[in-house]
């Protein structure tokens, strides 16, 4: 089953990029003032954190799959 091995494979990489970032970070802009033609507004920045945990369950998680991919094809 080839497509067993494929999303072992995707599973691999995202818990191996999970283990690099570490977390999401994003760029937040809100309107501070408004006022006719004046606009003003404020970025910030805030991470969604990635615990480790997950990487390591994407990592075993596609190690079975390509195990039992490779065995049934």
């Amino acid at each position: 089953m080839k497509g067993l091995g494929i999303i072992g494979l995707v599973m691999i990489v995202l818990g191996i990029i999970s283990f690099a970032y570490q977390g999401i970070t994003y760029t937040k802009k809100e309107k501070v003032v408004d006022i006719g033609p004046i606009h003003a507004t404020k970025d910030t920045k805030e991470t969604l954190p990635l615990p480790p945990i997950l990487g390591g369950i994407l990592l075993v998680g596609g190690i079975a799959l390509m195990v039992a991919g490779r065995s049934k094809g």
